[in-house]
């Protein structure tokens, strides 16, 4: 009954983080990714709020999270699950449609939070394990790619257009930029709202309107994904924890697991690990 998290972070594939899991009694809080989640679940089944709504994923399936949506997760059965998954850059998705639909290419927005499509499941799973091995370079881009597309082409949608940001929204938009540019900051609620412009009460009901969580829950999301950054530059747990603006590293180290699945020292480790692999 033993958990276990093995994070791999690919450098070939602009900073691409790849996640081998089993667990049991672990439950994500409600997060967001810079990056999109795609993964597959290999046992159990995983079940998980996202797009307003609760997933149950069993085994074989795909799990699909967009770049920026709050989700959560948790076991779907008594027995736990155990998933591979890997997080590409929009950037990525969006380079990979270039032949789509427009020469500049567009980010992808995948509806459907779970997906049965077993023949391309099974490639994925195979993708997944290919990337951790050694060698091949050539192999895995191409294997990875094809992969993404075939994924892209068969489930997801391009948004009509962008929605265009008015009043209040163009407010939450600044302060959502401030936090994810100033995450180490001990900021008030006050302050923020008189940044927007509105009463604190207000603020907070604007904010989680468009953001999809209060304000102090993104400034922790925004603070684990500079505290990823600073892991992989090799500086210590705990000078990172101070960095960050976590007020201790026992506070870093909750936040982290809650939202990550795995410690900041499992993510160091196995950063260490693969960079050993990478220079022998």
């Amino acid at each position: 009954m033993k958990e276990k998290a093995s994070i791999y972070h690919l450098e070939a594939f602009g900073g691409l983080d790849l996640l081998q899991a089993r667990y049991y009694t672990q439950h994500f809080s409600r997060h967001a990714h810079e990056t999109f989640c795609i993964g597959v679940i290999e046992d159990g089944a995983q079940r998980f709020y996202r797009s307003g709504s609760d997933h149950v994923a069993p085994k074989g399936d795909i799990i699909v999270v967009n770049a920026d949506d709050i989700h959560t997760g948790s076991s779907g059965v008594e027995s736990g699950w155990s998933y591979r998954a890997i997080y590409p850059h929009p950037d990525l998705l969006c380079s990979l449609s270039r032949d789509f639909t427009k020469p500049e290419g567009s980010i992808p927005w995948f509806p459907e939070a779970v997906i049965h499509d077993p023949g391309l499941a099974a490639q994925l799973l195979m993708v997944f394990k290919v990337l951790v091995q050694e060698g091949n370079e050539l192999l895995k881009e191409s294997l990875l790619l094809s992969s993404l597309a075939w994924l892209t082409l068969r489930h997801g949608k391009t948004r009509a257009a962008e929605r265009e940001f008015k009043g209040a929204d163009t407010s939450m938009a600044l302060i959502k930029d401030f936090l994810d540019s100033y995450p180490e900051r001990d900021i008030s609620l006050m302050q923020l709202a008189e940044m927007a412009q509105l009463s604190p009460w207000h603020f907070l009901r604007q904010f989680k309107r468009f953001v999809g969580m209060p304000p102090h829950g993104y400034l922790i999301q925004a603070r684990l994904r500079k505290s990823k950054t600073l892991l992989l530059q090799g500086l210590p747990i705990a000078t990172v924890a101070t960095l960050c603006g976590f007020s201790d590293q026992s506070h870093f180290h909750r936040h982290f697991k809650s939202a990550m699945g795995f410690t900041p020292g499992v993510y160091a480790h196995s950063l260490l690990q693969h960079k050993a692999q990478c220079i022998k």
